[in-house]
């Protein structure tokens, strides 16, 4: 068998391993609302059902041999799993106050902050066209949002805007995870993903409110799965589709979430959006593609510029890991 095969195959596995995980990721919201528990004991019993299989197929790995964590890298992925672990709540609490629709788009804002943090925090350089993509995002943002000035004035909106707020929050908060975990190399990102939720326990232990959960029944089943399915398993299939894709791939196929999100709650709930903010929609996604592929905004400044060099910043970010190129797909 040829190499070119064997990497065509490759990629074929990769695809349809991070597809099925995109999938799995926009079905999140059903089982979150199906639960009927409160977001905070969603995340608490999430954290428990997750720990527990990840944990479990690290050991069938092999993976705590070997594993590469120091006690700084430790800190590390314990301080990601915080912000992690609260980015679930805020965006279960978003679900709640707006739509899955609503608060999975406005939640697909994180890349942005990812930039912005960097530029903040480690000085990474802002450039005119990453700005230029904040733009479009922000835009794209105020049209999914679906407010206006009088929104702000009518009491009764205040659940609603409340919501949009969580949404933003939990996308900061990933954001922050993604920044502080990028600097845990050497280490397999199951075990770090075994760090955050297994922290998430005693984290959540204070907010969780075990009387609550008497009367859930069958519910329980749609906790269970949020563990296994949603934690452990979906976190498997992205980890290792990483490997086997090249960068524009993983980019494009993570729409597949809030694509298949939408379309959940608009069959299961009948919830859907209106037109002007279905406008907002390719905006944010042309930026997030955008921000991640380092597609250029507007023309070039030179016409007799090379062909070749001019490709360069699109390629530069596949020869960099996976998990420091894409900020989008990670955080459900």
């Amino acid at each position: 068998m040829s190499t070119d095969t064997r990497s065509a195959g490759t990629e074929l596995k990769g695809t349809v391993e991070l597809t099925i995980a995109m999938v799995l990721s926009g079905t999140l919201g059903i089982f979150v609302i199906e639960s009927g528990a409160s977001p905070f004991n969603v995340v608490f019993f999430r954290c428990v059902f997750g720990a527990v299989a990840l944990g479990l197929y690290c050991l069938v790995r092999g993976f705590f041999k070997n594993h590469g964590f120091t006690p700084k890298k430790l800190g590390l992925a314990a301080l990601g799993g915080v912000f992690i672990v609260f980015n679930w709540a805020f965006l279960f609490e978003a679900y709640e106050s707006t739509s899955i629709s609503v608060a999975t788009v406005v939640y697909h804002t994180q890349p942005f902050y990812v930039v912005l943090l960097g530029s903040v925090l480690f000085r990474d350089k802002l450039t005119a066209t990453k700005f230029g993509w904040l733009g479009v995002a922000f835009v794209g943002l105020i049209l999914v949002a679906g407010v206006s000035v009088s929104d702000f004035q009518d009491s009764g909106q205040n659940g609603y805007l409340i919501g949009l707020g969580q949404a933003l929050l939990a996308a900061l908060f990933y954001a922050f995870a993604t920044v502080i975990t990028k600097r845990v190399t050497g280490v397999k990102p199951h075990l770090v993903a075994l760090i955050q939720v297994t922290l998430g326990i005693p984290l959540l232990l204070p907010f969780a409110s075990f009387a609550d959960m008497n009367g859930l029944g069958a519910d329980w089943g749609w906790l269970v799965g949020l563990g296994l399915i949603h934690t452990c398993l979906m976190y498997i299939l992205m980890y290792s589709s990483y490997q086997k894709l090249p960068t524009p791939k993983i980019a494009v196929l993570a729409f597949i979430y809030p694509a298949i999100a939408m379309l959940c709650d608009w069959a299961v709930y009948g919830h859907s959006i209106s037109l002007l903010q279905a406008l907002g929609i390719p905006l944010i996604v042309a930026a997030s593609l955008g921000v991640n592929l380092g597609w250029r905004l507007g023309p070039r400044r030179s016409d007799t510029t090379p062909a070749a060099p001019a490709a360069t910043p699109a390629a530069a970010p596949a020869t960099t890991p996976a998990a420091e190129k894409i900020t989008i797909g990670e955080s459900r």
